[in-house]
């Protein structure tokens, strides 16, 4: 299971056809791609740097990554997450989740995601009208990982 943390723009197309490539068992892939918008708790965000800690970042991916393998039956997946500066409209994550079923592939790439969002060490730094500021952690971000502890999305 794949996990890349890197400064470069991902081609979505080229990295699902990668992890598919002379699979003839995969009957479902999932995936999430997130992008940087241009707003954020009520005001305009012009720029956004996602700064991580070498090695510890890519170890809490695997992590996350082998959680999800050990509640659903994946084929494979794949975490590519960006750091550095980047501006509206561009890319920073993208989760795919490969497997039999579909059931299987959405329930994990949601699992990825919210674990992603709570358990990975990454900070975001966001320029605004008024100045940069640091993203704090949301209560919304951990009340949706939560569920996975009370077994909601599983």
């Amino acid at each position: 299971m794949p996990v890349r943390v890197q400064a470069d723009d991902f081609d979505i197309t080229a990295e699902i056809a990668a992890l598919r490539s002379k699979r003839t068992n995969v009957g479902a892939v999932a995936s999430f791609i997130g992008v940087m918008r241009d707003f954020n708790d009520g005001s305009g965000v012009s720029e956004l740097t996602l700064e991580h800690y070498p090695g510890m970042t890519e170890k809490a991916l695997d992590q996350i990554l082998d959680e999800a393998r050990s509640r659903w039956s994946l084929i494979d997946a794949l975490i590519v997450h960006r750091v550095g500066r980047m501006l509206p409209a561009d890319q920073i994550v993208l989760v795919v989740t490969l497997s039999a079923h579909r059931e299987a592939a959405l329930a994990a790439c949601g699992f990825v995601m919210d674990y992603l969002k709570t358990r990975a060490p990454f900070w975001k730094k966001e320029r605004t009208p008024v100045g940069e500021r640091w993203v704090d952690a949301r209560t919304a971000d951990d009340t949706a990982a939560e569920r996975w502890h009370a077994g909601e999305g599983a």
